[in-house]
């Protein structure tokens, strides 16, 4: 983190084009050569209710939102219910003011729509500004809009006075108008980006503040993507021709972007009554001899279970998709938490055998998405790709050569028809599938319709050409060989080089965590070192099976570390003590379950305050779990 950074939140109501707007503006300001990093806060309402997207723009690279933030651009909500402060929501109208002023840095700047707010309805308002020294400029970016026909047009009035407020040239976001807009909107919103920036100008002194954008170069080309985006453009360079699903929150992104591409690549996706269909479809495609996927949050993957474990017993390929939200049953929709873990991990029946990934940032959306198809079809197994709308939502540069690999339709073990003829069947024609005896556990498989390549595919317990078998010995080679491919995932895994060291190599003390909260943790492990301590930090990816020999070697070399996850009761801890019982007493816990991720410093606050000075922990989001015999 640095004071050279500028960290700008657009707020207003949902449905006001916060988030396209943002996204506009975060493009402009990576095409103006500096890092960017998104952070979405929405409401789960189609229209109206508080929403922000907070856009941190920096020379250097950033992996996590800011600590505050120091520009404002507060548009209103158009859709406010009900305007009176003792309503079920409050003042819903000034909320886009009220409610973002707890984390505006000392010296930072607001532009609000005085055509829609009134700073009057915020008792304490006049105090604050002059007690944080808060620049304030009002705006009458509706009025400005009206004059053009159109009131939606003060999203782009904003976007001119911040432009005039920060020292930007106009110039990126002018291009991106032109590349987005037919000529008839493009022209009118030109000329009203163009009024609010001279007005700016020729009204106030854009000079009275310290906040600046500022300036940078990137050294090749840059893309902006979300994690949605990412898992969805691996899926598809990893071959994936078909999904099936049911909108829910936040998968539905995956699933949108998956529904608008494959058409053009020759695939399919249906969208299908609910959630079991789903899966079910998406196993019976890959087992038609596709490569496939699912995916739901919540309760809809809880729905899946009984396919997921169809895809288990038949040994058919399938990859899934878990977006976490706070729950449990509808919880909180649209805000981020971690605590799907153990339902991912243990749903459906019996000794089940998975694969859980959970990248913790972009770059391992993309991987970890091609990465699940690879498991899941060279060893004929469910692999489940498992994240938060934190991830999914953010948006971060990424350099565009990192997706410059090679695409790959291979279906694993599959054979061909002259293959199949050496292979066993039985005496009235069937393909030993199910063969007791196989290389890495990985018994062969055929494609329907193949010469010679017939079996039966059940959820029973079943002999080498798939018929219903509930004998002793055939039960005890079936499972000990489904469980051998686990012992060589793992191993594959290892080669993969999944999970991630942040810090210096020899450090004293240690945080692990997991998933979205990678990016956080490695800046305050910068913070920290930068502070005197001597930390570094370890982010794991696969959660199943888990990298026990690995996460053992960081806890032993550290003498004490902290689990930092959004949970409640600790899933990740849990999931470390279980595999690694014996070092419980050198874990601690971080804990955030409010709705809203991890900033930096809240995890530089926590380490120093628990695990340095052994106090309690002074703060109201987070909960501190001290180690085993503490």
């Amino acid at each position: 983190m640095t004071d050279n950074e500028l960290i700008w939140r657009i707020s207003g109501g949902s449905g006001d084009g916060i988030a396209s707007t943002s996204q506009n503006f975060a493009k402009a300001l990576m095409r103006s050569g500096l890092h960017v990093f998104t952070h979405r806060h929405y409401p789960s309402r189609i229209r109206g209710g508080h929403t922000y997207t907070e856009i941190r723009a920096s020379a250097e690279p950033v992996r996590s939102r800011g600590d505050g933030y120091n520009f404002l651009l507060a548009l209103g909500d158009s859709f406010a219910r009900n305007p009176q402060e003792n309503a079920v929501y409050g003042n819903e109208e000034v909320k886009p003011l009220s409610e973002n002023l707890d984390e505006l840095r000392e010296g930072g700047v607001i532009v609000y729509d005085e055509g829609l707010l009134d700073p009057s309805d915020i008792p304490d308002f006049d105090e604050r500004v002059e007690e944080n020294d808060w620049h304030v400029y009002p705006l009458d970016l509706r009025g400005l809009a009206r004059e053009q026909g159109r009131e939606v047009m003060r999203n782009t009035a904003g976007v001119g006075a911040t432009c005039a407020l920060i020292g930007m040239n106009r110039e990126h976001v002018e291009d991106l108008m032109r590349d987005a807009m037919p000529e008839k909107i493009f022209e009118p919103n030109l000329e009203i980006l163009e009024t609010a920036y001279e007005s700016v100008l020729e009204n106030y002194d854009a000079d009275a503040h310290d906040v600046t954008v500022p300036s940078g170069e990137h050294d090749e080309q840059q893309v902006l993507l979300s994690g949605s985006d990412a898992i969805s453009y691996g899926a598809i360079d990893e071959g994936c021709r078909f999904i099936a699903g049911y909108p829910m929150t936040p998968w539905t992104e995956v699933f949108t972007i998956m529904t608008k591409n494959l058409p053009e690549l020759g695939g399919i996706s249906e969208q299908v009554e609910d959630e079991i269909a789903a899966a079910a479809m998406a196993v019976g495609a890959s087992h038609a001899g596709v490569k496939a996927m699912s995916g739901s949050s919540g309760g809809g993957f809880a729905l899946m279970s009984e396919p997921l474990g169809l895809a288990e017993m038949t040994e058919t390929p399938v990859v899934l998709i878990e977006a976490m939200r706070a729950g449990p049953s509808t919880g909180m929709p649209t805000k981020p938490e971690q605590s799907d873990l153990e339902h991912v991990l243990y749903t459906s029946q019996g000794d089940s055998q998975r694969v859980v990934l959970a990248p913790g940032t972009v770059e391992e959306a993309y991987e970890q998405s091609r990465l699940a198809f690879e498991i899941a079809y060279e060893y004929q197994i469910p692999a489940i790709l498992l994240y938060d709308q934190k991830l999914g939502g953010e948006m971060l540069n990424v350099p565009k050569s990192h997706f410059d690999r090679e695409p790959n339709a291979d279906l694993g073990k599959t054979l061909s028809e002259a293959q199949l003829t050496e292979q066993p069947h039985t005496p009235d024609g069937k393909f030993h599938r199910f063969q007791h005896e196989a290389d890495d556990g990985v018994s062969p498989r055929s494609i329907p319709g193949q010469k010679g390549g017939r079996y039966l595919a059940t959820g029973n317990e079943h002999g080498p050409s798939g018929h219903i078998n509930e004998d002793p010995d055939n039960r005890t080679a079936q499972i000990d060989r489904r469980l051998e491919k686990l012992e060589v995932i793992r191993e594959h895994l290892d080669t993969a080089d999944t999970q991630t060291y942040m810090g210096p190599e020899e450090a004293e003390y240690g945080i692990l965590t997991f998933g979205s909260q990678q990016g956080t943790v490695a800046e305050a492990v910068d913070v920290l070192n930068a502070n005197g301590h001597s930390v570094k930090a370890l982010g794991v990816s696969d959660m199943l099976p888990f990298p026990t020999a690995e996460v053992e070697a960081f806890i032993e070399s550290v003498d004490a570390a902290l689990v930092v996850e959004m949970t409640a009761s600790g899933q990740f801890r849990g999931l470390i003590q279980k595999n690694l019982g014996r070092h419980g007493e050198k874990l601690s816990s971080l804990l955030k379950y409010n709705g809203n991720p991890f900033e930096p410093a809240e995890i530089v606050d926590g380490f120093e305050s628990v695990v340095v000075e052994g106090d309690d922990l002074d703060s109201s989001t987070t909960t501190f779990v001290p180690a085993a015999g503490d």
